[in-house]
């Protein structure tokens, strides 16, 4: 059997991989320790000397060259988390190990909550919430104003994986969908039932936008003010991605002017936001910690797709969910 390490947060042991999930991989693989973190596994230079797959997730080591030296025998790295962009250098693909991660498996709850929040936002239903707040009484439709959940254009910006989930879940709906990704093709956009169009156009014709690129040098501040300037009246801004794709104070700017407009962040920049900042306080602002990605029992989820990636590496058969040094150049 293989030789096996669990290294992650130790606190997170049991809730990325239940028992359930342990009990099976032990099933596989031979588990030479009780978890370590990314401290205390160098505190075993024998455990890493025979390490042949290493499960881990939040807390795992950076895989440089001085980790490998360690682990000569390391064969494959099954990962139960989500981004591994600060955690694999080059030394990974010269060695030629196998990676696997469950960030699929974490852009599922994402897509959810995006979901929840698009069809609410169609129903207008956090500004309404706030006027009912505040009159303390409502008259049954006598709505302000409600787009409703029928033909309306829904501006999806990059196709990520969280991205695509969010276009999968919207199948059932009678929507729009319009993109904004430099890399899908026409062909592809046919394929799929979408409306190519640029960054421009899709913040003018969408009733709602949801953002899910990956933070990278070239989306750094891609979200400006100006372009939030022209949405629709009304219009709802979802922002699951990462905060600094968006230029946040001129973010700010716009909705203390358009107070029609919602914005719901799920991440800042920083985050969380600073004490004073205006966001806390802002009406059309719905705040929220960080929440779309996995919690609770949607985290066991990773660690069950780690122990089927097992089962296929096992039998030699092709991964689901691998990652290529040309993939991982283009991850969030």
């Amino acid at each position: 059997m293989p030789k096996a390490l669990y290294i992650l947060k130790k606190e997170l042991f049991d809730t990325v991989y239940p028992i359930e999930v342990q009990t099976e991989i032990a099933e596989h693989v031979e588990i030479l320790h009780p978890p370590l973190n990314n401290e205390t596994c160098f505190e075993h230079p024998e455990l890493l000397q025979e390490v042949e797959l290493i499960f881990s997730g939040w807390g795992a080591p950076v895989f440089d060259e001085y980790f490998l030296e360690l682990t000569p025998n390391l064969k494959a790295i099954f990962y139960a988390a989500g981004t591994m962009k600060s955690l694999l250098t080059d030394a990974v693909w010269k060695r030629n190990i196998t990676v696997t991660t469950a960030n699929i498996a974490n852009a599922i709850p994402v897509a959810e909550f995006t979901l929840s929040q698009i069809l609410f936002a169609l129903k207008n239903g956090w500004e309404l919430r706030e006027q009912v707040r505040q009159d303390r009484t409502y008259q049954f439709g006598a709505f302000t104003f409600v787009f409703g959940n029928y033909n309306r254009n829904i501006g999806l910006i990059s196709l990520s994986q969280v991205g695509r989930k969010v276009l999968e879940y919207l199948k059932p709906f009678d929507v729009n969908v319009l993109v904004y990704d430099p890399f899908v093709s026409d062909k592809e956009a046919v394929e799929l039932n979408i409306t190519k169009v640029s960054l421009e156009e899709l913040f003018k014709e969408s009733e709602i936008v949801s953002l899910h690129s990956p933070l990278l040098p070239e989306t750094t501040g891609m979200i400006t003010g100006e372009l939030l300037e022209t949405m629709k009246s009304h219009a709802t801004f979802i922002n699951t991605a990462r905060g600094a794709i968006v230029k946040e104070e001129e973010m700010i700017a716009v909705l203390k002017e358009r107070t029609d407009l919602t914005a719901i962040l799920d991440v800042t920049h920083p985050e969380p936001p600073e004490a004073d900042s205006p966001l806390y306080d802002m009406k059309n602002v719905i705040l929220t910690p960080h929440i779309a990605g996995s919690a609770g029992t949607e985290i066991g989820r990773m660690g069950a797709y780690m122990l089927s990636e097992l089962k296929l590496y096992l039998a030699n058969k092709r991964l689901n969910y691998q990652i290529t040094k040309e993939k991982y150049q283009h991850m969030a």
